[in-house]
């Protein structure tokens, strides 16, 4: 018989932020990812809880089947977004900071080149845990053919790690300075931070004004933040706060209490070799003003 409602709570929510982390990595947006969770609770309230041997595997499949659903529908609205698509931010303080799993921002751009169930095998087995036998039951593929879709994910996102991974303080330093320096309208010392092959991605969705294109190299990206500066300066007041965004130094820009940008920063052997900005504002709703330290 189905256990009664208060159980289906009782052992729901303690998975309820592991759950999120999945559909999170597998759709790049809170608001999607909250919805699929919901929506994993209704399911597991209407199901005969006695017969599952293990809640958390049962619900992460259940999630991964809804997350490759809805990826159908938010691949095709991708295809008509203005501009590059950058993955909606999670900010946090140096405190807070998850450390279950280590996908950042870069390897979540990644992640978007795979095939969903490309995907979906490399996070639940690599990332979550999850052994092939229950990656196949979740993307409805046999173990074998998960193990490939695994390994081919693997090459891709094995390129996107850094091979010198920075500290956390030197990290909140390079970006501390780049953001700085941004402000400033000069080029050469935004352009001493970069590495040569530095990529910017902005993300403003149409609504705020971004690159519509990805900007490359450290002299077109160096003198893009120039121009910025001397032709359209931040107003008072503005409030910018150190952060951890997806994982990876960053700023968040803060004008008359709302929320206009967060900035993220690659950074590999010392030097900033990809760059994030989320200016839409769609992206930026479920972003806090108060939880970073304010920059000093």
């Amino acid at each position: 018989m189905p256990q009664p409602p208060d159980d289906a709570v009782t052992s729901f929510e303690p998975l309820r932020p592991r759950l999120a982390r999945i559909a999170y990595r597998m759709l790049g947006s809170v608001a999607e990812a909250e919805d699929i969770v919901q929506d994993a609770y209704l399911r597991w309230h209407r199901t005969d809880r006695s017969h599952v041997d293990n809640a958390a595997t049962f619900l992460s499949k259940t999630v991964t089947r809804l997350c490759l659903d809805q990826l159908k529908s938010t691949r095709a609205n991708r295809e008509t977004y203005i501009g590059p698509w950058v993955p909606e931010p999670i900010v946090e303080d140096h405190q807070t900071v998850a450390e279950e799993d280590d996908i950042t921002l870069a390897l979540m751009m990644a992640l978007e080149r795979l095939s969903p169930l490309e995907r979906a095998a490399f996070l639940l087995h690599d990332v979550f845990g999850l052994s092939f036998e229950d990656v196949a039951q979740a993307i409805d593929r046999d173990a074998a053919a998960c193990r490939q879709l695994a390994s081919r994910a693997r090459d891709h996102v094995r390129a996107a790690r850094p091979r010198f991974p920075v500290s956390s303080t030197h990290g909140a330093d390079i970006a501390k300075a780049f953001y700085l320096a941004s402000q400033s309208g000069e080029v050469e010392p935004l352009r001493s931070l970069l590495a040569a092959d530095v990529v910017l991605y902005s993300d403003g969705g149409g609504k705020r004004i971004a690159a519509l294109n990805p900007v490359s190299g450290d002299d077109r990206v160096a003198r893009f933040f120039a121009g910025i500066a001397r032709k359209a300066p931040l107003q008072e007041p503005v409030v910018w706060r150190q952060a951890v965004v997806d994982g990876l130094p960053g700023i968040i820009v803060i004008e008359n209490g709302e929320v206009l940008q967060t900035m993220a920063f690659g950074i590999d052997d010392g030097k900033i070799v990809m760059i994030y900005v989320v200016r839409n504002p769609d992206k930026l709703k479920h972003v806090s003003i108060a939880a970073p330290p304010l920059l000093q």
